[in-house]
This record gives structure tokens, C-alpha cells and sequence, in this order.
């Protein structure tokens, strides 16, 4: 299983992105999907999560301006981030709870993306 992230940059504050995750393998499930992030100096903390029923979550520094969403069908989950402020600066990581057969024996786990970096300059 593999998650490919994309979509970071570099934007102005108040600016939006638009960021998505796609997943790819021998995927039988995916149950939630969400999106990290990782300021310098800083742990890893959670962003937004969402369930395979759609149900989310936020953090609650991004509730209001940051919309988690997913498209089951094409395995992709996307994070919509409206008022962009210099301390959403960070690089976002997607994960996934994921079941997969690869080879006839079945696997369940989390995976990370490799991260993209977003830039929110003041």
C-alpha cells in the first residue's frame, strides 16, 4: 500500500490549498483517512480525520477554515485550507487505516504519505 500526498506550496496569508492524498496497492478497505502536520521544531499532531461514513474531526486551531473530505471511489482523500495563517506553515502528511490482501494474506495497518510542505508567508 502506498500514499501518494500532493498539493502543497508556497501561499500569502489568507490564501487557500488545496491538498490530496491518493491510495494505491492491494486495498480491500480503507476505514479513516487523515492529515498530520509537522512545524519545525515541533511534534506531529493532528489536523483532520474523517471515517469511511464520512464522519470528521478537526483540530480545533483549523475548525471553520479547513475541510476534510474523501472520494471512497478513487481512494483519495483531500484537505480544502481556507485563511491560511503563517503558523499553518508545516509539512502535512496523509495517513490511512488500511485492509489489504497483497499475496493472499491479509494485512491491516496505517500508512503514511511522504509529506508536502505548505508555506504560509505573513
Amino acid at each position: 500500500v502506498q500514499l501518494q500526498a500532493s498539493g502543497g506550496g508556497w501561499v500569502q496569508a489568507g490564501g487557500s490549498l488545496r491538498l490530496s492524498c491518493q491510495a494505491s496497492g492491494s486495498i480491500i478497505r480503507i476505514d479513516d483517512m487523515g492529515w498530520y502536520r509537522q512545524a519545525p521544531g515541533k511534534q506531529r499532531e493532528l489536523v483532520a480525520v474523517t471515517t469511511s461514513g464520512g464522519n470528521t474531526n478537526y483540530a480545533d486551531s483549523v475548525k471553520g477554515r479547513f475541510t476534510i473530505s474523501r472520494d471512497n471511489a478513487k481512494r483519495t482523500v483531500y484537505l480544502q485550507m481556507n485563511s491560511l495563517r503563517p503558523e499553518d506553515t508545516a509539512v502535512y502528511y496523509c495517513n490511512a487505516d488500511v485492509i489489504s490482501q497483497p499475496m493472499d494474506v491479509m494485512i491491516v495497518g496505517r500508512y503514511w504519505g511522504q509529506g508536502t510542505l505548505v508555506t504560509v508567508s505573513s
